[in-house]
């Protein structure tokens, strides 16, 4: 028998998704952005509020990086949820990590997370159905050691996902069956 719980703010498990992009001075911005996924092929949307320094970026520079965090990066990844770039403007420096900076958008794509997918800025929707941030993916790429047969091999890539019901990372791996063919046994 299902027990009603408490509604979260989101569907769970959520994929945790890091966000780069430049500040007005050059330096590096990331934010850690759950809420988000793709409206089709080459269209993502990023559920943002305009108040996020990230979304300042984006709409003033024209583009961004979605990142694909992974186990490895856990702690990077939610240090880039908790710290704020208006109150800590050079949280990424003190990340450690380094970045290059993408030839397609004005955005930093980070070298020690597998997957980016560079994005050029389309709009933002702030109405009452609005998403926030709708971009463009114009290019991803995923670190070699993650591809099997040019397609990404989910477990060797260890993707992280965000519960909101418990505040809990979870490692995503594991397959369990194959999509349009396991459903056949019932027809």
């Amino acid at each position: 028998m299902k027990k009603q719980i408490k509604t979260t703010e989101a569907i769970f498990p959520m994929p945790v998704l890091l966000i780069s992009t430049f500040n007005e001075d050059g330096s590096v911005d990331v934010m850690n952005a759950a809420w988000g996924t793709m409206l089709e092929p080459t269209r993502v949307a990023l559920n943002l509020t305009e108040t996020h320094k990230t979304v300042e970026n984006i709409k003033k520079r024209g583009g961004f990086v979605v990142h694909i965090a992974d186990a490895k990066h856990v702690v990077e990844a939610d240090y880039f949820g908790m710290a704020s770039s208006k109150t800590v403007p050079d949280k990424f420096s003190k990340s450690k990590m380094t970045y290059v900076k993408s030839e397609l958008v004005d955005a930093p794509i980070i070298n020690e997370l597998p997957i980016a997918m560079e994005c050029r800025f389309v709009e933002y929707q702030s109405d009452a159905t609005g998403i926030g941030v709708i971009g463009e993916v114009l290019k991803t790429s995923v670190e070699e050691e993650f591809l099997v047969e040019g397609k990404v091999d989910i477990d060797k890539l260890s993707a992280i996902a965000f519960d909101p019901y418990t505040h809990g990372y979870y490692k995503v791996s594991g397959r369990v069956g194959d999509a349009f063919k396991d459903g056949l046994k019932i027809k």
